[in-house]
Formats: C-alpha cells, structure tokens, sequence
C-alpha cells in the first residue's frame, strides 16, 4: 500500500503529512480508497485513475451500461445494494463486478461466496454505482429481499372487517421502504407519488417536471402491497382497517433539513388501494415575477394591474400549471405595510411574511365561500381565494370586487377567453363580469433543456420543423440528449409561458352582450393578446426549450378559430 500513497505523493494529489496519516489508517483496518479519501480534499475521479493503472484494474465508466437482467435475479441484492457493487457480466464462470473500493473485500468475498463464482473488479465511481443499483435493481430491492427471505409479513383478507395492519406496517423493512421512495422522489424533484395495484404489479410512478416517470422496483412488492399502503395510513393519520371508502390525509416531513408536507389519497380500486402522495417543498424559495418567464412587455401590463385598487384578476389553466405561484409572486409584488391582504386556500402553498393565509377545512365547514364572507369583514385591501369552484363563491368574488377590493383566483379553462364564459355559465351576471374583471392570463409550464446534455437538433431536421411550423421559429433547435442529470429524459426544470388578456372596454362590450369565446378571442387577438403557443415560440428562439415540448402543452388556436382541429391536444394533467 506505501507505494501507492507515494505515488499520490509524487503526483501532487497527496502531501507528506497526508500520506502519513492515510498510512497510519491503513493500518488500523481502513481500505486505502477510504484512508486517502477521509485525509485531504482528494476526490474519487482523480483517486481512482491512480488506482486503475497501479493494480492493473479496468476503470468504467457506467453512463450507458445495463447489467442483464437475468444477471441481477440471480445476485443476492441486499450484498450488492449493501456493498455498493454493481454486477456488470458473466464471461468463463468470471462475474465482473463494479466497485469504488478495490481493497474492501469484504463485499467481493460475500459475493464470491453466495454465488460460487470468480470474482473480476473492475473500478468505477461510487456516485454511478449507485444509481445503477437505484435503476436496476429498484427502489428498496435489498429491503424486499429480506421481507421475503424471513417470510415478509402476513396479511389476513378474508374478514375486512377484523383486519389491523398496524404491526404488520410497523415492520421495519415495509417503514424502510416505504422512506426510501419517498427519499428517492425528493431527490429526484417529484411533485406526485403515484402507488397503483394491477392484477400482477404494484406500480410506483413519480412526477417530475409535469411527466410521470416509472420507479424500477423489484418484483416482489406486489405481495406487500397491503402493508405498504397501511404505513402510509398511518403516516397519515387514517383509518387502516377502511379500504371500501376514500380517505384523504397529510404527513410532515423532514428531509435533509427540509420541511415537505404531503397531502394524501387513497382510492379503492379494482386490485386494491390506490395511494396518491403530493409534495410540497415548504423550504421551497418563492420565484419573483420576473423569475416565471413572462414577456418583458407582458410583465409591464400584468404590473399595471397589480396597481389597481379593486377589480379580479383570474389566472387559469389545468392542475399544476403554476398558477398559484403565480399569484403568490404577485400577492410578495404588492406585499407592503399600507395594505392588508388575506388569502383562503386549499392548501396553503407558501407561506408568505406580512399576508393573513386562511386554510380551507371542510369537515369543520370552512369552505371558500364562508371563508370569503369572513375574510370581508377583517377590512382587506386585497384577497386571494385559492380556486373559484362554484357559483357562490364567484358571486361573493365579484361583490368584493365591486365594492373596493383587489381579487386573485384561479379557473380551471383552457385559455384566458374561456375564463369569461366559464364565469357566466357559474350562473354570474355578465353585466357583472364585465365591470369586476380587469385581466386573465392563461399559463402552461414546459419543461426546459438539460444544460447538461444540451445540443443541436441536425440541420436537416431542424430545416423540416421550421417547413412545417413556419418561420417563427430560428436557424438553430437544440433538445437534450438525455443524461444522469435529467434522468435520460433530456430536460430539467421547467418556465412559464403565458396568454394575457387585459379586459378592454371593446372586450367588456363583448361580454355584456354574452358574446361566444371564439368572438372574444378575435378580438382579443387583435388588441394584441399572444396565445400561449406564440408565448411557447418565444422560448424556442431563446433556445431554452424544444418544439415538441411546446406542442405537448398548447394547441393550435389560429386552427381552432378557423374551425380546423388543433395541431396538438392540450395536455389536461400537465403538473
């Protein structure tokens, strides 16, 4: 081992004093990667190139390998999970194995002995060998592995009334677990953690950037299932023993230092409960206005808005289009000591300084609309109400509005037009529509470019998407290739793109005459109104995002105004 820490001396990446103490470590039983490691600044990918060429050891890079599957069933996961090895393949009776640590054998020698085979290391960096294990073998496989091997937990299902799941989901393995998709899904920035029973399989789906991506898990969790689900009733402070009737619930975490509250399902479903987690990031830093990605001339008109002292101002679009952190960088915009503001909401998102934040709780009777009568009489100067879902809460908004209140809410339309319509078909007057609206904007949230893996789209491709969409879009297109960072999906993060429509005394007219959307739009449009596809283009050009992207999330409206079909359904459910 001395020769090895003086060829780190001699190359500069270890001092004499460091050498030393490496030494002295070494001694004591340490493996030599984690001696030098502990030492000094040293870090892995410039140790273990030193290593590769002194040992005569093949040093890999794993971006790209896929160990074979039948390879995997047959390895005893908890050694490889434990020890960080990663099989690679079988050649002559020979298994080579990744490992970040050639002079740890104890978890080669584990190996060797549950598999009969020799064992070739090869050398690769602990941060890849991860999360291979992580892709491949699954979310939790080790903790499957010894469920199964001590004959897992039992589940009694023939008397549903009798049953209590407690001690079953309290089991260490199934607590172990059930943190380890959790951990894995805050780590890979998911906003939804879907739990879904098929007749064969238990599926585990996270959300990330507004597209679900699959967990790889391991085989065997379908069979605790039950158990699974269980802990997280109890996480969440439901009934176990219910499983004819839908609950809902929260849990608190803490993750890394970071407060995540998780709002909870659960559904009957033909082969089981089906669990829906939501994550929200509490220490979650709140974007400015400037930071969604909004157009410089319609940041201007939005900002004039936001200093009016009365009126509505309605943000729309599907679930998780970012339109309440939309209007909580609004609500920070105009967040001063002169004025009073109080909001009531389902849930309470982010909770701002200064800001009065009321939570809806149906089961004590505090709706929106009760919540909205008590709000007026504390004297604000502005209001939010989290969402308008029926006729009377938009009768009370309207009123607030008339009667020297600043209002912000949220619709469910698909664009800022059908906001208007969506109002009047609640049962409100359009009278009263057209003298309480001041703005609505629609917003979709697309996925930017991986700056890791970026690059330019070929130029013949990019010649055939500027012949079939025309020349709003520029000479060069850029998508992801897809790597560790963005999970091979080619993007990470995601902007705003926007449909303004101020409401014009042209457009107020309309809406007093019940005008039909389509009408509203033309007009709109032609007071200068960018759909949200013209808003997706900007993007584009910026070189932020692709046009498949933009596609997924926004139709065509210039096709739909003309009576064609839309270039490309808006996507309902783009969280």
């Amino acid at each position: 081992m001395q020769h090895v820490l003086n060829q780190l001396n001699r190359l500069g990446l270890l001092d004499e004093q460091a050498a030393a103490d490496a030494a002295q470590l070494i001694d004591k039983g340490e493996p030599l990667e984690h001696a030098v490691l502990s030492v000094n600044g040293l870090t892995e990918d410039r140790l273990l190139p030193v290593l590769a060429r002194e040992f005569g050891v093949e040093l890999l890079d794993l971006e790209g390998v896929v160990p074979p599957r039948e390879l995997l069933e047959r390895l005893p996961a908890n050694v490889l999970s434990r020890r960080k090895l990663l099989p690679i393949d079988e050649r002559d009776g020979r298994l080579r194995v990744a490992t970040s640590s050639l002079f740890d054998s104890t978890g080669i020698d584990e190996l060797r002995v549950a598999t009969g085979l020799d064992i070739e290391p090869v050398l690769a960096l602990s941060g890849q060998i991860e999360e291979a294990l992580s892709k491949h073998l699954g979310v939790g496989a080790a903790t499957m592995q010894s469920l199964v091997q001590t004959g897992g937990i039992t589940v009694v299902d023939d008397d549903e009334d009798s049953i209590d799941l407690t001690d079953d989901a309290e089991d260490a393995s199934i607590i172990q677990f059930v943190n380890q998709v959790l951990v894995e899904a805050i780590e890979r920035r998911a906003t939804d953690v879907h739990f879904e029973p098929f007749e064969d399989r238990l599926s585990v789906r996270y959300r990330v950037d507004g597209v679900l991506q699959e967990a790889t898990l391991p085989a065997e969790v379908r069979r605790f299932q039950a158990a699974i689900v269980s802990r997280l009733k109890i996480l969440s402070h439901l009934d176990i023993a219910e499983k004819r009737l839908p609950q809902d619930g929260r849990i608190k975490l803490m993750v890394g230092g970071r407060e995540v509250d998780v709002r909870v399902s659960v559904i009957p479903m033909l082969y089981g409960e089906a669990v829906v987690l939501r994550l929200l990031d509490r220490s979650s830093t709140l974007v400015g206005l400037e930071g969604l990605g909004w157009n410089g001339d319609d940041l201007k008109r939005y900002n004039k808005v936001l200093s009016l002292p009365h009126g509505i101002v309605l943000v729309t679009g599907p679930t998780g289009s970012g339109k309440t952190t939309t209007l909580y960088a609004s609500l920070a915009q105009i967040n001063d000591v002169e004025r009073k503001i109080i909001t009531i909401e389902d849930p309470i998102e982010y909770q701002l300084e200064g800001v009065n934040q009321i939570q809806v709780d149906t089961k004590t009777g505090l709706t929106f609309a009760k919540g909205l009568r008590a709000i007026l009489r504390h004297d604000p100067d502005v209001v939010l109400i989290g969402e308008i879902r029926d006729r009377e809460t938009a009768e009370i908004a309207v009123q607030a509005s008339l009667t020297g209140h600043l209002v912000f809410s949220t619709l469910h339309t698909n664009d800022a037009p059908g906001a208007i319509t969506r109002l009047i078909d609640m049962g409100v007057e359009p009278f009263l529509v057209a003298s309480s609206l001041e703005t609505v904007v629609a917003q979709r949230l697309v996925r930017l470019i991986c700056p890791d893996c970026k690059e330019a789209i070929p130029i013949q491709d990019a010649a055939r998407i500027r012949s079939e969409f025309g020349s709003d879009l520029p000479d060069a297109l850029y998508h992801g290739k897809g790597c560790s960072s963005c999970g091979g999906t080619g993007y990470r993060g995601r902007r705003g793109i926007f449909e303004q429509m101020p409401i014009t005394d042209e457009l107020r007219a309309h809406v007093t005459e019940n005008a039909s959307t389509r009408a509203i739009r033309k007009t709109a449009v032609g007071q200068g109104m960018k759909s949200l596809r013209e808003d997706g283009w900007r993007l584009i050009q910026q070189g932020l995002t692709t046009v498949e992207e933009v596609l997924r999330v926004t139709k065509d409206e210039r096709a739909s105004a003309a009576g064609g079909s839309a270039v490309s359904g808006l996507a309902e459910d783009n969280r």
